[in-house]
This record gives structure tokens, sequence and C-alpha cells, in this order.
């Protein structure tokens, strides 16, 4: 598939000087591209506001593509420390969906995920973005996979992965996080590299790629 997407990993979704610049970049992307949210919930243990957060999530899902994007430990301490990780995956999205927020994708904080999480993710019906086509530090709670298939959108590359690349693979999917947006070099980059993805591949969005992959 000849195809390029993006998403964004909001992990500080409650920092209004994050947000807003973030907000401004989903309404208007650079390159034409629809950016996936996939979005960390609030943190109740760390008293984050849930009002505040579901009227984030719902301007950002009515624009395109939303996940989840489980923080197991804390806001600031993404992988897995202590509990099951898939129970509190699917604790999530019944939440979300209690609030009228459907999720349609997942990305595990930290790239963690284990054959419980991936079993889990399967049955709520989501896609998972919890892979990539490219080694990662954390050996074996991370994976890594060839390119799409049904169920799974691996990323290939990050913000500076795709600024320093020289050839593409025919399907790229580049991430970056809210946090990138807080540092001018960064914004300027991301803008940049997106305008130029956008003439060297289709421009494309995670739910068109999901249905070509039957998901």
């Amino acid at each position: 598939m000849r195809a390029a997407v993006v998403s964004c990993h909001v992990e500080r979704p409650l920092d209004d000087e994050v947000w807003t610049r973030f907000d401004r970049l989903h309404a208007h992307p650079p390159g034409g591209f629809r950016i996936a949210t996939l979005m960390r919930p609030p943190d109740g243990r760390a008293g984050e506001d849930e009002s505040r957060w579901l009227s984030r999530a719902r301007t950002t899902s009515a624009r395109g593509p939303f996940g989840l994007h489980t923080h197991w430990t804390s806001p600031e301490h993404a992988r897995p420390t202590r509990g099951e990780p898939a129970t509190r995956v699917r604790a999530e999205v019944e939440w979300l969906l209690e609030q009228g927020v459907a999720p349609r994708y997942f990305c595990g904080g930290g790239w963690y995920t284990d054959d419980a999480v991936q079993r889990t993710v399967r049955e709520l019906g989501l896609v998972d973005c919890t892979a990539t086509t490219f080694p990662l530090r954390y050996g074996a709670s991370a994976r890594v996979v060839d390119g799409p298939q049904p169920g799974l959108i691996p990323a290939t590359h990050s913000l500076g992965m795709l600024v320093r690349a020289v050839a593409l693979p025919d399907f790229v999917h580049v991430y970056f996080h809210d946090t990138d947006l807080l540092d001018r070099a960064r914004r300027v980059a991301l803008a940049l590299a997106l305008r130029v993805l956008a003439r060297r591949r289709p421009v494309s969005d995670l739910d068109a790629v999901s249905a070509a992959f039957g998901r």
C-alpha cells in the first residue's frame, strides 16, 4: 500500500499550552493530513479534570481518527509497574464508551504490549498501533512488524526519522508527541516534514488504512 498517515500521542491533554498548540495544528494540519489523536485518558489518582478532558476529546474526535493511549503507571510514567496491563486497557475503553467517546485505535504508552493486551485490544475491536517497523530500546515488551496487517497499523517513523529520511517505504506512518509542539524548532520541522511527505506519498489516514486491511 502506497500511502502516508500521521498520528499524535497526546500525553498532556490538560496542559493548556500544549493543548492549544495541538488543537491549532489538528484543526489546520500541514500537508492536509487528518492527524489521528491517540489520547491519554485522565488519571483520577492524579486529580485530573475528567469533564475538561472529555470536552477536548470530543473536539478532536469529531475531526478525525481517535484512539486510546494508555499510561499504565502515571501521567508521567507510561509503562506498567504494577497491576494487570490488559485490565487497565479494558477499564479505560469501557469508561470512554460510557462517556460517549468511542476510540477506534489503541497505542500502549512507552510502546508496551504483551499477549493479554493484544488479545484485549482485538476483543474490544480496536486497531492496534502499538508496533513499529524499526527496533526499539524496550526489547521484548515492544513489537516490531514488517508493515500494516488486519487490525494492526505500525509506526514507521518518528519525527526525527522522517526529517532525516532520504528513501521512504511505500507506507509511511509518522508519529509525534504533543509535547514536541512546545519547541519551536520541532514545530517548524514537523510542519515542513509533513508538507514534504504529502508530496512524496498519497495523503491518507488511519481510518482509510484500517479499512483497506479489513478492520
